[in-house]
């Protein structure tokens, strides 16, 4: 037979006290805060000799359907600590987001959001499509508050300036009509302001994870998700077949069984390779 003194009970009851209140690994996972983006870059550039910073995100790039969009926000040396909770929005629920967009519509010197639709995606590829809509953001920028010095960028990849080339898009044609009602390409620089044509072109600082680290680029991302979030379930009364309100154009279990039903619409990205068991087949819209 076993005998627990009261001593070793009480000291039983001391290392489970212990182990309860150490977190395990698991536990520490789960409870690591959100990181919290900051000017300290922006700021770097502005004492470099930049007057006007420019952070950008885009969202959309592997959508199904719909249009690609950068969301683009100017801050300047007078620029104050971001507001409380803004973070890379995939790591913000849509709640979250959206009750930012108030305190983000106040925050820096200018803000907006360019589209380029699935049409212009299909004739000109997705890193054209993505550089027309950086080029529209910016644009509102430059029509605002004049040229920009400095851009910022996510990423490891370069989409926003112009190709060696010399031309934004090679071979485009006169005008592509955009059956989304985004927006409308005309000429190569179709739809940016005079300002923005003629003035010089921001040079770009590149930054994996800008959008956890540099507040500009946070705030863009959320500014250009919620916009572009709103447009697709704006569309989703028109296209029900499609689940957009939900799935926003992403490649859902949805999306994709309706795609294998129904074929693909008009809204979608006609050049790639959609998930279709016909694919002559156009949902009738």
């Amino acid at each position: 037979m076993t005998t627990t003194t009261q001593d070793g009970t009480a000291l039983d009851r001391a290392r489970q006290a212990r182990r309860a209140a150490t977190p395990t690994r698991s536990t520490q996972r789960r409870t690591t805060p959100t990181p919290t983006p900051t000017l300290r870059r922006e700021r770097a550039l502005l004492g470099a000799g930049a007057a006007l910073v420019v952070g950008m995100d885009e969202v959309g790039r592997g959508a199904l359907a719909g249009p690609v969009s950068v969301g683009a926000v100017a801050v300047g040396a007078t620029t104050r600590t971001c507001p409380r909770g803004v973070a890379d929005s995939k790591l913000l629920t849509p709640a979250a987001r959206t009750a930012l967009l108030p305190s983000l519509s106040r925050w820096g010197l200018a803000r907006a959001v360019g589209h380029a639709s699935a049409a212009e995606i299909d004739a000109f590829g997705i890193i054209a499509a993505l550089r027309l809509a950086g080029r529209r953001a910016l644009a509102e920028v430059v029509d605002a508050l004049g040229p920009v010095d400095a851009v910022l960028l996510d990423g490891s990849h370069d989409w926003l300036s112009a190709p060696r080339q010399g031309r934004l898009f090679e071979g485009s044609p006169d005008g592509v009509a955009s059956p989304d009602g985004v927006t409308e390409l005309g000429p190569p620089l179709a739809g940016l302001g005079r300002a923005a044509v003629e003035a010089p072109q921001p040079r770009v600082h590149l930054l994996v994870k800008a959008d956890r680290t540099c507040a500009s680029v946070a705030a863009a991302s959320i500014l250009a998700k919620c916009e572009r979030d709103a447009l697709m379930a704006s569309l989703a009364g028109a296209h029900p077949l499609y689940g957009w309100a939900d799935n926003k154009g992403y490649g859902s279990a949805e999306h994709v069984a309706a795609l294998r039903v129904h074929g693909p619409s008009r809204l979608h990205r006609q050049s790639w390779r959609l998930p279709v068991d016909h694919p002559d087949a156009a949902a009738d819209d």
